[in-house]
């Protein structure tokens, strides 16, 4: 998996995959797009851009929604 240029936006990934979702590489606009790794969440997904206009703000949204995604019987993660 290639880096994202940007250093926020790069711990936002990492911190998704290490909660157990995936990540799939895109072009252009789109570096990627991350998939929650819950069998019944399909539909729970982000698209991770190359070149948003807040960079740490993007980064904060894919936390967010990665956080608010609920494990199968599990609890939300409060920070």
């Amino acid at each position: 998996m290639r880096t994202h240029p940007n250093k926020h936006i790069q711990a936002a990934i990492e911190y998704a995959l290490s909660q157990g979702w995936t990540f799939l590489e895109g072009r252009g606009h789109a570096f990627g797009r991350l998939y929650c790794g819950t069998p019944h969440h399909r539909e729970h997904m982000m698209s991770v851009w190359s070149t948003p206009a807040v960079p740490e703000r993007h980064a904060c949204q894919i936390r967010r929604k990665v956080d608010s995604c609920l494990p199968e019987g599990g609890m939300s993660v409060t920070r």
